[in-house]
């Protein structure tokens, strides 16, 4: 079973999976749903060890639904410097899993948008879904 934790802004859930599985289980679910695509991963361990430096595995995965991400963008450009959603995917040095990702209510908060509150709502539960498939 995973726990939960929220911190400014960031909710946060600890795996019972290895980080592989973590990673390919939120990919799997990501791949799997026709409204979402990931549009990008980013391995900051590979990237770390190219230049001749060290970080536990963290690998960072972007994805949206513009009909989802549009209309927030659209009530404050801003938003788009959080958008498309991302989950991250970490393990600490001594070898315990973590998923991390905004939440969208303070995501709404951040960038003084109202009256989209059932977005954040749909977005929220899409990606507590998600991070539970993952991490359980």
């Amino acid at each position: 079973m995973s726990s939960q934790e929220s911190n400014q802004g960031l909710i946060q859930l600890t795996s019972v999976q290895s980080f592989e599985k973590t990673y390919q289980l939120v990919r799997d679910v990501l791949e799997n749903n026709p409204k979402i695509g990931i549009l990008a991963e980013v391995d900051h361990s590979s990237n770390a060890k190219r230049v001749g430096l060290k970080l536990p595995k963290t690998k960072l995965i972007l994805f949206g639904n513009p009909n989802l991400g549009t209309p927030l963008m659209q009530s404050s450009r801003t938003i788009a410097i959080d958008l498309p959603q991302k989950i991250l995917v970490w393990e600490d040095t001594e070898g315990k899993v973590f998923l991390t990702y905004n939440d969208p209510n303070y995501l709404l908060k951040r960038h003084h948008i109202t009256n989209k509150d059932d977005i954040a709502e749909l977005v929220s539960k899409a990606l507590s879904s998600i991070s539970q498939k993952a991490t359980q």
